[in-house]
């Protein structure tokens, strides 16, 4: 509970209505990259704004009204502004189809199952017809191959199991999910060999996917949160250290503790 309550999905949690988590989810997981302490600051300020009830705001205000909602918000290079148009996107997705889910549900079946094709589909209805880099880079394309981590996140929270940290809103097979490859993730895989790219694409991704689908054909993503908070957490550093190393519960199958590449930890190096 403590670590998903410093994770950005532990903002979804505060909320119990369905559409209030999606537009919760999809606000926070937008803003989750960079340093973890300032994105969640500016999630916190971007949720004030939008009040206690953030769907039925979404869904019966339009662009004018959100834009004085979310005025003089920043985080890194967004403003208010590019939150608008993903909202009111969203907004047009609540009306048409009652909740996001069903929305994305309706655009799995289009593409026959494809997820990257859905989350286009999604990624497409989110934007509308904003052309600005902004925007384009707050809601990214999954067509144009880039691992597109937040969106690919957001659909984890929605779409897994509940378990206490996802929410299982959404009905679409958690075997279709894809992994969220942020430079944790990228990092971490790279040690278990679950792939050799440097770069954290659409194909690394699929690839990190394939072999845990190995392990769970039905729930391949459900490693993602204790993977990635692996990182987060510092407890497999990004400079690999023997004490840190001789401790983690992975250090069976990590290729860098079987080939000993360590840096002296602070102790030796003192």
């Amino acid at each position: 509970m403590a670590t998903r309550n410093h994770d950005p999905v532990g903002f979804v949690h505060r909320y119990t209505r369905q559409e209030d988590q999606e537009i919760v989810g999809l606000v926070a997981a937008s803003l989750a990259f960079g340093n973890v302490v300032a994105a969640r600051r500016n999630i916190e300020i971007a949720l004030e704004k939008l009040g206690p009830d953030p769907a039925a705001l979404v869904c019966t205000s339009g662009q004018r009204a959100l834009r004085l909602r979310l005025d003089g918000f920043v985080h890194r290079i967004y403003r208010g502004e590019h939150l608008v148009r993903m909202l009111v996107g969203a907004g047009t997705l609540l009306r048409d189809h009652g909740t996001l889910g069903a929305a994305f549900a309706s655009f799995h079946r289009r593409s026959s199952g494809d997820f990257r094709e859905s989350l286009a589909h999604l990624a497409d209805a989110l934007r509308g017809n904003a052309r600005d880099r902004s925007t384009r880079h707050l809601v990214s394309d999954p067509r144009a191959g880039s691992a597109c981590k937040r969106l690919v996140l957001y659909a984890r929270w929605m779409v897994r199991p509940a378990d206490g940290v996802d929410l299982g809103l959404w009905p679409v097979p958690p075997s279709d999910l894809v992994i969220p490859v942020d430079t944790h993730i990228l990092r971490i895989s790279r040690n278990l060999g679950l792939t050799s790219r440097r770069t954290a694409s659409w194909a690394t991704a699929e690839e990190i996917t394939a072999k845990l689908r190995k392990l769970d054909p039905e729930d391949p993503v459900k490693y993602d949160f204790a993977l990635c908070h692996l990182g987060v957490s510092r407890q497999c550093p990004s400079r690999p250290e023997h004490d840190k190393c001789a401790r983690c519960v992975l250090q069976e199958v990590c290729c860098v503790w079987s080939a000993g590449s360590f840096v002296p930890s602070a102790k030796e190096a003192g």
